[in-house]
């Protein structure tokens, strides 16, 4: 946790007025190009968080393409960018800003869903957490954040490349590399294969087919322990269900998405953004039953058939199958009831739609008025 003023090598945020945030890393002597100048790190490093700072001119050639100077030859905008007098304020990123900001090679998971990772998954401080897949490190850094010094977090990483970049964002992030963490590199299967027996509190899958990696998920992770399953296809999510009931090593999944939507206040005007983060993903969630022991499922009525695919079947088990998901038969009582209050209620529709007749009398009275 880094406290007091702020360093040369730290990541800082840059906000303006319109609340745009540009992410920086401070260096002695260093700049951050902005759409507004140049932001000098030497006026912010030694200032404290909430501190602001006012961007200065920068050279209008460093606007300019120095290779193709042709291309910017219609774009008069270009030289504004070069005024500086604009200001930031300074602050050191939330965790969610850093992981949004960060430098990534593959696709990081939000943080709308790494909270709820979190939460439904119940890390907490101490615990042992096995993850597959670092990608860039978002989640790796949240987990690490969670379990604290006084856990242990575990990445298996296919890519390499994608490791370093992981690494690199946590040494970044930290000031240091966390060493309350281990990344190995490789496939799940082998890397998962070497761990210890039901030794792991916590697994968290972000992977194409966390239904091939359930035994050996269930062999590290205790009894009682957590899975959770990060998948974005409904398929995806249909056969990480059907896997971990057929299994019988874990109860019933959990399955659920988080849609994220902001919303503005000035004054009495409250309204929603336009947009929101709708889909990006499914939670999928399960824990482990003791060794020999199968897990209890709910019994589905004989009558409904989930698992048989129509295209496959011949047309004489299709008809049969149309006749099987007919609804059921209606009882005579009942239908003459239906129909009954139907009928009171096509009435009652007809008669507000039928004009009134006048009766003699005021037919008689207003005659001669109207025809005046």
């Amino acid at each position: 946790m880094r406290r007091g003023p702020l360093q040369a090598g730290e990541k800082v945020q840059f906000t303006d007025r319109k609340s745009n945030k540009i992410t920086d890393q401070l260096v002695p002597g260093g700049s951050t190009q902005t759409s507004h100048g140049l932001i000098l790190h030497d006026d912010v490093i030694g200032s404290l968080e909430g501190s602001v700072v006012t961007s200065v001119t920068a050279k209008r050639e460093a606007q300019i393409n120095t290779e193709h100077p042709e291309r910017d030859a219609g774009k008069p905008w270009k030289g504004t960018r070069a005024i500086g007098g604009w200001q930031f304020t300074v602050m050191r990123p939330r965790l969610a800003d850093y992981v949004l900001s960060m430098p990534r090679g593959a696709q990081i998971m939000y943080p709308k869903d790494i909270a709820q990772v979190i939460q439904l998954g119940d890390i907490r401080t101490g615990m042992r957490v096995l993850e597959s897949g670092a990608g860039s490190g978002a989640m790796s850094l949240n987990l690490l954040d969670a379990v604290g010094p006084d856990g242990q977090v575990t990445t298996i990483e296919l890519r390499p490349e994608f490791a370093r970049v992981a690494e690199a964002n946590a040494t970044l992030y930290y000031g240091m590399r966390p060493t309350w963490w281990t990344l190995l590199v490789g496939d799940f299967d082998s890397r998962a294969a070497g761990l210890p027996e039901h030794w792991f509190d916590r697994v968290v899958l972000d992977m194409l087919d966390p239904w091939n990696r359930l035994d050996a998920a269930w062999r590290v992770l205790a009894p009682g322990g957590v899975l959770t399953a990060y998948v974005t296809t409904t398929t995806q999510i249909s056969r990480l269900a059907e896997a971990l009931r057929a299994s019988n090593q874990w109860t019933e999944p959990q399955i659920m998405e988080t849609l994220e939507r902001n919303w503005k206040a000035q004054g009495l005007a409250i309204r929603p953004d336009h947009q929101m983060i709708g889909h990006t993903g499914f939670l999928v969630v399960a824990r482990s039953m003791a060794p020999g022991v199968d897990a209890l499922r709910k019994q589905d009525r004989a009558t409904k058939d989930t698992t048989s695919d129509i295209d496959a079947l011949s047309p004489q088990e299709r008809e049969r199958m149309w006749e099987d998901l007919e609804l059921r038969d209606i009882s005579d009582r009942k239908l003459r009831k239906v129909l009954r209050d139907l009928d009171r209620q096509v009435h009652a529709v007809q008669a507000d739609h039928t004009p009134s007749q006048p009766d003699d009398a005021t037919a008689q009275a207003t005659g001669p008025a109207m025809g005046d």
